[in-house]
C-alpha cells in the first residue's frame, strides 16, 4: 500500500473469493498463513522493524486478506494501530522515519521478490 506514515505496509491477498480463513482447505490455509509469515521476515530482515503489526479484517469488503505492518516506537501511531488517530507529538519523527522507510523500499521489494522466487509458481505482484 502506499501509505505516507507507513510505507512498507503490505498486503496479502488470496485471490479466490473468500470470506474467511475456516472457508479454506487446510493445505490453501497453510499455503497463505506461510505467505503471511514469509512477509513479516522479509519486513524484519530488510527494515529492522520495533514490531510488525498482523491483521485480517475485511469488515468492508467480505476478501480474505492479511495486513502486515512494520511498526517503530516513532511512528505516528505507535503503541496504537495504524488506522487510529496519529499522535500529534510524533509528527517530525514520523516523517524521518517514513523517509528512512522509503529509501529501503527497494531493498524491501526485491527481498520479498527473491523469498518467493524460491518456489516455483508462487508470484508476488510488484
Amino acid at each position: 500500500m502506499d501509505d505516507a506514515d507507513h510505507p512498507a505496509f503490505t498486503r496479502v491477498i488470496w485471490n479466490a473469493h473468500v470470506a474467511e480463513m475456516s472457508d479454506l482447505e487446510a493445505a490453501a490455509r497453510d499455503e497463505l498463513l506461510d505467505t503471511v509469515l514469509r512477509v513479516e521476515s522479509v519486513q524484519r530482515a530488510t527494515l529492522a522493524p520495533d514490531k510488525i503489526n498482523l491483521a485480517s479484517l475485511g469488515n468492508q469488503v467480505p476478501h480474505l486478506h492479511w495486513h502486515v505492518i512494520p511498526r517503530w516506537r516513532d511512528d505516528r501511531h505507535f503503541p496504537n494501530p495504524v488506522w487510529g488517530a496519529p499522535r500529534d507529538d510524533a509528527r517530525g519523527h514520523a516523517a524521518l522515519r517514513s523517509a528512512a522507510v522509503r529509501s529501503r523500499l527497494d531493498a524491501y521489494l526485491a527481498a520479498l521478490h527473491g523469498a518467493f522466487a524460491e518456489e516455483s509458481g508462487s508470484s508476488v505482484a510488484p
